[in-house]
């Protein structure tokens, strides 16, 4: 149940943005430009660092809501699952792996990101840009992760609505919300 009175049946974090406009536009031009703007990491890497944040900070519909559009870009779910569970054994690129490892040290707290780290993604192959998103995509989705939970907004479990609303974030991009989705 919600904290405050948000608008019934919109999602988590739909609710506050329908319940605050003038924040959601800001907050959703940054969203599309970490998550689908220009860059050298896929967007399916991108949303794989969005996951890994959200899965860490146990907010449930960031990380079905995000899952769904990596899926949508990377076209197979289960690599979704084994970053959740062990991203270091996962079938993905060192380069990631080194990156997701300074998405979970911005999760907890960005001093604990290390010049070692920082150095271990340069090995792999990291650009200077990269570590920078990486970063961003892991502290602005903590703040997502807090808002939606610190809300109390409504977090649906029909796995369809996940499905669809990431596959129009896949497409659309962040700054054209999806119609209100079916619960």
């Amino acid at each position: 149940m919600p904290h405050i009175n948000l608008p019934e049946g919109v999602p988590g974090i739909g609710a506050g943005f329908a319940f605050r406009p003038e924040t959601a536009k800001p907050m959703r031009e940054l969203a599309d430009i970490l998550l689908h703007g220009p860059n050298s990491l896929t967007p399916g890497e991108r949303e794989l660092i969005a996951v890994h944040v959200s899965a860490r900070n146990q907010c449930r519909f960031c990380y079905a809501s995000h899952a769904a559009v990596a899926s949508a870009h990377l076209g197979d779910a289960s690599v979704i699952e084994k970053v959740r569970s062990d991203y270091l054994s996962a079938p993905i690129s060192a380069k990631l792996k080194s990156l997701l490892a300074i998405a979970g040290k911005v999760q907890q707290d960005g001093k604990l990101v290390s010049p070692a780290d920082v150095q271990l993604a340069r090995r792999h192959g990291a650009t200077d840009l990269e570590i920078h998103d990486t970063v961003l995509i892991a502290a602005a989705f903590s703040m997502y992760n807090r808002y939606v939970d610190g809300l109390g907004t409504w977090q649906p479990d029909n796995p369809d609505m996940y499905a669809k609303m990431g596959a129009h974030l896949a497409k659309e991009g962040y700054t054209r919300p999806p119609a209100r989705p079916p619960v």
